[in-house]
């Protein structure tokens, strides 16, 4: 979906696919008939932006395969889809039972990190409309906090990092040379990670040996910062005034539990407990101090040893990326307020901030069965009510819908 910007700019909007596991090429040409073209038929458009997740046994065969290229291009067209950015946060095994950590392997310390990334600015250069010439990949945030061993993420981990990204900013470099397409790549801010808060993302992307920002920024994802309980007008000014650009930003919403300590808030918190996913937990006391656990199981009661319970003073808010239209049952609620404010900042001012807005819940199938979908015809039903919710925002600040 595109917006007209009151500065005459384009604004995209689309949903990410993530939430439609797919590993190979058949996979993901599956999505867009099982899923992406009915989205765009509930939502009675003729073209449909879509935040494409390409595994990386899918990308490496579209790489491989110009063939295989164009027949992708060919149905993103038949299908009136478009793409104009990529998430390129999950490597692969998205889609199984037990996610969890195994999300952020290979980081950006390893090797294959890079290759997977160059892969992905690659294909994007070649699957972007006519008609656009800047695409946008979003990526880990660095690393986990700790290395597999246990072992702190340190001074010379960041600096390897360094070293990939600013090769990944080259290579980004001879792609639009070559092709005429910019591609931008942002990390994305994510609690208990190396890069967990924007303050992190300025710290990671400024001083001796980032990677330039005109190639290099954050993807700002709203779940993620409400999770941390950032403000957002402070961490935008953060970035803005580091020079760090808003590459993307990932419209989502996080739980929100105002009384954690009422026996019904913690009974509620409960139902939303699941195997798949990592969902980090944050607490904010009355002083502003935040404390945080890895998953929701352990702020609930099932602490591994040594990890001390979250404080009950303060409110308690949760990664999970709530549907943007769900109405939740008190005594829980959305980080709604802190999407809308997000969104109003980054696109409602003299000019955007971003031009890549991205729908990201992945997490429909891990929701309370009250909240998850039955079928795929009520999750297309759902995915096209969050692109309502996030037009309707959108709308509200003054940018005009195009066809």
């Amino acid at each position: 979906m595109r917006f007209r910007h009151p500065d005459g700019s384009t604004v995209h909007l689309a949903y990410c696919t993530n939430v439609h596991p797919a590993e190979d090429l058949d996979g993901v040409l599956a999505q867009l008939r099982d899923h992406c073209e009915p989205v765009r038929r509930r939502l009675g458009r003729d073209r449909l932006g879509i935040g494409l997740w390409l595994a990386h046994d899918a990308a490496r065969a579209l790489d491989q395969d110009l063939a295989a290229l164009h027949r992708l291009r060919d149905e993103l067209d038949r299908r009136g889809l478009e793409v104009v950015t990529l998430n390129g946060f999950p490597y692969q095994g998205f889609g199984g039972r037990r996610v969890k950590h195994r999300v952020y392997r290979p980081d950006w310390t390893e090797p294959a990190r890079l290759a997977h990334t160059t892969v992905l600015a690659r294909l994007l250069a070649a699957l972007l409309p006519r008609d656009v010439t800047e695409g946008t990949v979003s990526t880990l945030p660095l690393a986990w906090r700790t290395r597999p061993d246990g072992t702190p993420f340190d001074d010379r981990d960041l600096e390897r990092a360094h070293t990939a990204l600013a090769t990944l900013a080259r290579r980004l470099d001879a792609i639009e040379e070559s092709t005429g397409r910019a591609v931008r790549v942002g990390l994305e801010p994510e609690p208990g990670c190396t890069v967990e808060t924007t303050a992190g993302a300025v710290r990671a992307l400024t001083g001796p040996g980032a990677p330039p920002p005109r190639r290099v920024g954050v993807c700002l994802d709203t779940c993620h910062l409400a999770t941390a309980f950032e403000e957002p007008a402070a961490a935008l000014a953060g970035l803005a005034a580091a020079g760090v650009p808003v590459v993307k930003a990932q419209l989502s919403a996080a739980l929100h539990a105002e009384r954690p300590d009422d026996p019904a808030v913690r009974h509620a918190l409960a139902r939303f407990v699941e195997p798949r996913f990592l969902h980090q937990t944050r607490a904010r006391t009355p002083d502003g101090t935040v404390h945080g656990v890895d998953d929701l199981d352990q702020a609930l009661g099932a602490h591994p040893e040594g990890t001390p319970a979250l404080p009950t003073s303060g409110p308690w808010r949760v990664h999970l990326h709530v549907p943007l239209h769900a109405a939740l049952q008190p005594p829980l609620t959305a980080t709604s307020p802190v999407l809308r404010d997000t969104l109003a900042r980054l696109v409602g001012g003299p000019a955007p901030l971003t031009r890549h807005l991205e729908v990201e819940t992945y997490t429909w199938h891990a929701l309370p069965p009250e909240l998850r979908p039955r079928s795929r015809g009520r999750l297309a039903d759902g995915i096209a009510a969050e692109l309502g919710v996030a037009r309707d925002l959108l709308t509200d600040l003054g940018l005009k819908e195009l066809p």
